[in-house]
C-alpha cells in the first residue's frame, strides 16, 4: 500500500509559496523610475551636486542598495524572531525621536533630522513602522491568549498608547506631514483589526476636534498655518505660502499627455518648484512624462497598496495580518498625501513619495516594511488561493 502523506505534511508543502514577486517587481520598478526622476530634478543644480550632475543619482542608488538589503535580512528572519524583535524596534524608534529633539537638525521649520556620520537620519519615517508592528503585535498577543479575535476596549486604548507616545513626540518637532500618515495609517490599523465602530467614530470627531483646538490655540507654526491657508486658496500668496502649489501645478499641467521627455522639463531645467527630488519629485514625472507616465507611477504604486492588501487576507496569521494591512494603509495615504500636493487638492506638508523621492530613511523604512509582507507571505499558510490549494491537496493525498 502507498505511503499516504499525512494532512500536516501535506499541509507544510503549501508553507512557501515564493516570493509575491508581482510586489517585488513593482517595488524595483518605483525605485528604478524613482532613480531616473532624482537623477532628472538634480542633473542640472550645480548648487546641490557640486558640479557633479550624477552625484544624487549615485546617493539615490546607495539608498536602493542598503535598503535592498534590509529587505532581504527581513524577509530571510524566522517570523517568530520578527515578533520578538518588534518591541526592540518600537523602542529604538522612540530613542530616536528623543534624539531629534535634544539634538536634532532643523530643516523646513522641522526639527526631524539627525547628523549621525556624516548621515542625515529622519527617525519619524521609522516610527511609522514601528507603530503599524507595534499595535500588529498587541492584537496577535490578546488573540493568541485569550483564544479569540475580538479587539475590545482594552485593546484599542492599548494600541492607541503605542501610537500615542511617537505621536506626541513627532508633534513636538512638529512634522505635521508625518503626523497626518501616522493618524491614517492609525485608523486603518485599527479598522482592519476589528475595532468597534464607535471607536472609530468617535477618533474620527476627536481627530477633527484637536486638529481645530490645534489652530485655534496657537500650537501650528505659522508657516504651517499659512501653508493650509494657500492650499485652500493657492491665488491667496502666489509668491509665499502659495508658491509651492502653484509652481508644482504648472509643471505637472506642462507634461500633456506623453510630456516634455526624461531631462527636458522647462519647469525643472529652471528650478522653479522647490524641493522637487524629495516632496514634490512627482512633478517631475507629471512635467516629463505626462499624463500617461505619472498614471503608470501612480499604477505602480496600486498594485503595491493591492498586494500589501492581498497578503493581509490571505494570511491565518492575526500579526501578520493587522501589520500588512498597516502597511498598506501607511503606502497608501502617503502617496494619496504627496501626489495631492503636487495636484493642489491636498496641502503642503513634506511627505516623502514612497520608493520614488530621493532619501535614505524614507527609502530604508519603505524597504523594512516589503521585506516584513514578504516574510508574512512566505509564512503564510493561506497565501495560495483556493483554486491552486485544492489540486494541490488532492494529488498529495493519492
Amino acid at each position: 500500500m502507498p505511503h499516504q502523506p499525512s494532512p500536516r505534511s501535506a499541509r507544510s508543502t503549501l508553507r512557501a509559496p515564493g516570493l509575491d514577486w508581482l510586489l517585488m517587481l513593482a517595488v524595483l520598478a518605483l525605485v528604478t523610475l524613482g532613480s531616473l526622476l532624482v537623477w532628472s530634478a538634480t542633473s542640472h543644480r550645480d548648487d546641490l551636486t557640486l558640479g557633479d550632475p550624477t552625484a544624487y543619482l549615485k546617493k539615490q542608488l546607495v539608498n536602493v542598495a542598503i535598503g535592498l538589503v534590509l529587505l532581504v535580512i527581513v524577509m530571510a528572519t524566522d517570523h517568530r524572531w520578527v515578533r520578538i524583535v518588534a518591541p526592540l524596534v518600537y523602542l529604538a524608534s522612540i530613542v530616536g525621536l528623543v534624539m531629534v529633539l535634544t539634538m536634532g537638525s532643523t530643516i523646513n521649520g522641522s526639527r526631524s533630522w539627525l547628523e549621525l556620520g556624516g548621515m542625515s537620519i529622519q527617525p519619524s519615517e521609522f516610527a511609522k513602522l514601528a507603530v503599524v508592528i507595534g499595535m500588529a503585535l498587541l492584537v496577535a498577543e490578546r488573540a493568541e491568549n485569550h483564544w479569540h479575535n475580538q479587539v475590545g476596549t482594552a485593546e484599542v486604548v492599548g494600541m492607541l498608547v503605542i501610537a500615542g507616545v511617537p505621536a506626541a513626540l513627532i508633534m513636538l518637532q512638529p512634522d505635521l506631514g508625518t503626523m497626518l500618515v501616522l493618524s491614517a495609517t492609525v485608523f486603518g490599523v485599527l479598522a482592519t483589526s476589528g475595532a468597534p465602530r464607535r471607536w472609530l467614530a468617535l477618533l474620527g470627531v476627536g481627530g477633527v476636534t484637536a486638529a481645530a483646538v490645534a489652530v485655534a490655540a496657537g500650537f501650528l507654526k505659522q508657516y504651517q498655518v499659512d501653508r493650509f491657508m494657500a492650499f485652500t486658496n493657492p491665488d491667496l500668496d502666489p509668491r509665499g505660502a502659495g508658491y509651492n502649489t502653484e509652481q508644482a501645478r504648472i509643471a505637472v499641467g506642462n507634461g500633456g499627455l506623453f510630456g516634455q521627455g526624461l531631462f527636458h522639463g522647462s519647469q525643472t531645467r529652471a528650478g522653479f518648484v522647490p524641493e522637487q527630488h524629495t516632496d514634490f519629485i512627482f512633478t517631475v514625472a507629471g512635467e516629463e512624462l505626462g499624463l500617461v507616465g505619472a498614471g503608470v507611477l501612480i499604477a505602480l504604486i496600486g498594485i503595491v497598496i493591492w498586494r500589501a492588501l492581498a497578503i493581509a487576507r490571505h494570511t491565518d496569521d492575526v500579526f501578520g495580518r493587522v501589520a500588512a494591512a498597516g502597511i498598506a494603509c501607511w503606502f497608501g495615504f502617503q502617496a494619496f498625501q504627496n501626489v495631492g500636493m503636487c495636484l493642489g487638492i491636498m496641502p503642503v506638508t513634506g511627505v516623502p513619495l514612497p520608493f520614488v523621492s530621493y532619501g535614505g530613511s524614507s527609502m530604508f523604512a519603505g524597504m523594512l516594511a516589503i521585506g516584513l509582507l514578504q516574510n508574512i507571505h512566505l509564512r503564510s499558510t493561506a497565501s495560495l488561493p483556493t483554486r491552486y490549494i485544492m489540486p494541490v491537496r488532492v494529488l498529495a493525498s493519492r
